[in-house]
């Protein structure tokens, strides 16, 4: 009797729901519109030019924030580049059916890859991606490298905002290290998935770096009064 060998499941990425365009006059569009208000009112003594969206753990909408947020602020007129910094799920290649051959992972682990390389055209006016890339060993070395360092000020200075869709911050410490470097953070919270213990040990783990919380973005309701409610930290 031999034992087979199983090869293991590749973790599957989706796309997620663009409804700020495919339906700009719901509801649920409406209230991104009044996050992204809300979002500039929280900011209004300090320049906003980088935000992380990020959640405590996964299956809670921080990709499709992060999607459906840089399409609304492409929307007023700002300049907005949407970086995959998930590198572990991404999703934005996807979402925008782009090809996924160099992206963040490209540009962070090679010295020879220039950001107009790996910046996309997202079909929306105003808005540019920036995809995951090939999926490394060491994302959170990336992160915390000296290249991102560079690259974030070599990003405020092109765009006018500059969005990260960062992993769970109780999963790994991406979300972290790249909020530490961040002029905002977003956590997003899904009714009855998001856990309160998860919930403030997220808020704990990105106030020990000194991120800027800015506040909550809670979907999943089923009063569509709530979905998209924002409010401040």
């Amino acid at each position: 009797m031999t034992n087979k060998i199983r090869p293991q499941k590749k973790q599957k990425t989706k796309a997620v729901s663009l409804i700020t365009l495919a339906d700009k006059s719901s509801p649920i569009s409406e209230q991104y519109r009044t996050i992204r208000t809300n979002i500039q009112y929280a900011m209004v003594d300090r320049d906003l030019k980088t935000l992380v969206i990020t959640s405590s753990g996964p299956s809670e909408g921080k990709s499709t924030t992060s999607a459906n947020l840089a399409i609304v602020f492409a929307n007023s007129g700002k300049r907005v580049l949407l970086v995959d910094a998930d590198m572990r799920k991404p999703t934005v290649a996807k979402t925008f059916s782009l090809d996924n051959v160099r992206g963040l992972s490209t540009l962070l682990g090679s010295r020879e890859t220039v950001l107009h390389q790996v910046v996309q055209s997202s079909g929306v006016d105003n808005l540019f991606l920036i995809t995951s890339g090939p999926k490394p060993p060491n994302p959170s070395e990336l992160l915390d490298s000296r290249r991102m360092k560079e690259l974030m000020v070599e990003l405020k200075q092109q765009y006018d905002l500059v969005i990260f869709d960062l992993p769970p911050v109780v999963a790994v410490t991406d979300a972290q290290i790249v909020s530490s470097k961040s002029d905002g953070t977003i956590l997003v919270v899904r009714e009855n998935v998001s856990k309160r213990d998860s919930l403030l040990k997220a808020k704990n783990l990105l106030e020990l770096v000194d991120a800027n919380i800015l506040g909550v973005v809670y979907n999943g309701s089923k009063n569509i009064a709530d979905q998209g409610y924002y409010y401040g930290s």
